[in-house]
């Protein structure tokens, strides 16, 4: 294939502009799918993608396309998330293309994501073509969006394409677009092979597929191949593209996007970015790769049956192929057994793969209170972090806590300015700046403890703003907090699978709503259950769930009453034994309300 006649680009936007639908009509105006094969989100391969209207994985396909010149291209999209959590899906993206359609809303305009996705590509130099999408809505304004990209991109105004991708109106303009105005890419066939590993999955039979950007040389079927961060060979197995459907070829040339299959078993010997060369004639240098991603949120992830762990820690390696974002690691608890202490990148990130573990491996999972990692500076000077309230030092021992903040970026109406102050300095905001953009929205920049975002911060955000507010944060640095731990007490015994760390002045609020909230969601037990919330040996909020009762009594008619006693004596010295070694059974909704209480 002529590497002058290949474009590779990506759909980036912020959630909900459109990104998928423009993909399917992509697809359709390309022939790579028939009208009997097409459904809505076509590239969105995972139920509960299609269930919740959102991308969450990137998807690549090679599509073919006869130009209005007449010449033959093949075009290679990748479409994207716009969830601010699966940035990291857009950063690989961008980095394997050479150009990107910026998707906007023409009711919602300039969101904060597509700020962010936007920045993400320029850093890779790659062309942006600005594409205004549902301009067949009837609230609809695409002079005002225009007006608002112009002042972002610095751009010309006739340059931004209009289009409804539902209509389909326009959209072979856009396909146009790409073709002149995306660069080929560079590299040549005659160099040593370089591969970008720019992602990967999991097939049973197969074992790892691994989808690559091919940057130098070619790669066949058969090739001996070296992966360079780990020094392994393999034998390729199957070469292919998607079309979507996986389609099995002889060899990928310089710049095409592929997949291939070695029958790699093990998940741990892939690494994305990674370099692929030939094992034979390898090149001098690996490719630049990605920037490791830390995670912003750990959480405990547990099997509610113990011998569920070993297919835990199956399904967490192979889950791990589809999303590098995801850490984990083995540890336990008290209270809930051997685990995984695990790292996402938000909350929804974390609820998104929880879901998946249960529903693709069948698994059924406790998932523990999420908490962000915290610097410690211990009084004999040393310095550890913890992601764990169970790790938490002493207190004789603590010099200072520090916590992670964040820049936040808030992109709100300008009616809901006062409203958005208001939310951000309740989660101890630190106003830093207005900036407008266009007549009716602007942006606020406030510095804020990433505690204090990540569990229901953007929900409150949308409930304002009636859906047109949009967060985007990224990380700043830490800083000393006046920071306690909080235990969940039952019965007396720390449950630790809740203990949190929290900042004094909301402790006291914090325990009260959680030990309401359980009180709410334990049921009635055959003893009580006392819920207390403890700072240290103070105990700030307490609550009891009463017993199931029994009438032991009811099988007495009449007669002395030292009868009745009798037994209301031995009742009350059963309950004391059960008590003292009864266990507490807690519903998994309790953990996730718990949180948001």
């Amino acid at each position: 294939m002529d590497i002058s006649k290949i474009r590779n680009f990506s759909i980036i936007a912020h959630i909900d502009h459109g990104k998928s639908t423009l993909a399917d009509r992509i697809l359709q105006l390309t022939f790579a799918i028939t009208e009997r094969e097409f459904h809505a989100q076509m590239l969105d391969d995972m139920d509960i993608e299609r269930e919740r209207g959102i991308t969450i994985k990137s998807s690549a396909v090679r599509l073919h396309y006869k130009s209005t010149s007449g010449e033959e291209y093949i075009l290679n999209l990748i479409d994207t998330p716009g969830h601010v959590d699966f940035t990291y899906e857009v950063s690989k993206s961008v980095a394997a293309c050479e150009g990107a359609l910026l998707v906007v809303d023409a009711a919602q305009g300039i969101q904060a994501q597509t700020v962010a996705n936007l920045y993400m590509a320029m850093e890779h130099n790659i062309v942006i073509i600005p594409v205004i999408n549902k301009i067949d809505l009837s609230n609809a304004e695409p002079e005002k969006v225009k007006h608002q990209i112009v002042n972002l991109l610095k751009g010309q105004g006739e340059e931004i394409l209009l289009v409804s991708a539902k209509e389909g109106t326009n959209v072979i303009s856009v396909i146009e677009e790409i073709i002149n105005r995306i660069p080929s890419p560079g590299g040549s066939e005659s160099n040593p092979l370089q591969a970008l590993i720019f992602d990967s999955s999991y097939d049973t039979y197969k074992g790892a597929i691994i989808y690559v950007r091919i940057k130098n040389g070619s790669i066949s079927k058969g090739d001996e191949i070296l992966m360079m961060s780990t020094k392994k060979k393999y034998e390729v197995l199957e070469i292919g593209v998607f079309t979507p459907k996986a389609k099995a070829i002889d060899k990928l040339y310089c710049g095409e996007v592929g997949y291939l299959t070695c029958n790699i078993r093990d998940a741990g010997e892939i690494e994305i970015g990674d370099t692929i060369t030939m094992a034979s004639d390898p090149a001098k240098e690996s490719l630049p790769g990605y920037k490791k991603l830390q995670p912003m949120v750990f959480s405990g992830i547990y099997p509610v049956n113990s011998k569920d762990y070993e297919a835990l820690k199956d399904a967490m390696a192979k889950l791990r192929l589809s999303d590098a974002s995801f850490h984990y690691e083995p540890e336990s608890s008290a209270s809930l057994g051997f685990g995984f202490r695990c790292g996402f990148l938000g909350l929804l990130h974390m609820e998104i793969i929880q879901e998946r573990l249960e529903r693709e491996h069948d698994l059924n999972l406790v998932v523990s209170t999420p908490s962000v990692i915290y610097r410690i500076l211990k009084t004999d000077g040393e310095m550890v972090e913890v992601d764990n309230p169970c790790k938490l030092p002493a207190v004789n021992l603590i010099q200072e806590i520090r916590e992670p903040y964040v820049s936040a970026y808030i992109i709100t109406p300008s009616e809901s300015i006062g409203n958005m102050m208001q939310l951000a300095e309740s989660k101890r905001g630190e106003y830093i700046s207005t900036e407008y953009i266009g007549e009716k929205k602007a942006k606020l920049i406030y510095i804020m403890p990433l505690s204090e975002i990540i569990v229901d911060f953007y929900d409150k955000i949308k409930s304002l703003t009636r859906g047109y507010g949009s967060l985007d944060y990224e990380f700043l640095d830490y800083q000393e907090s006046d920071m306690v731990k909080l235990d969940i007490l039952l019965n007396g015994d720390p449950f630790d699978a809740m203990s949190s760390i929290i900042h004094r002045e909301k402790a006291q609020f914090k325990g009260r709503a959680i030990v309401d909230k359980l009180k709410e969601l334990i049921p009635k037990q055959m003893i009580e259950v006392a819920i207390q919330a403890a700072i240290g040996n103070n105990i700030i909020a307490r609550s009891t769930v009463k017993p199931l009762k029994k009438n032991v009594t009811g099988k007495c008619y009449g007669g002395d009453i030292t009868r009745k006693r009798k037994l209301w004596e031995k009742q009350k010295e059963g309950k004391k034994k059960m008590k003292q070694f009864g266990k507490v059974q807690i519903p998994q909704k309790a953990f996730m309300a718990a949180l948001k209480a």
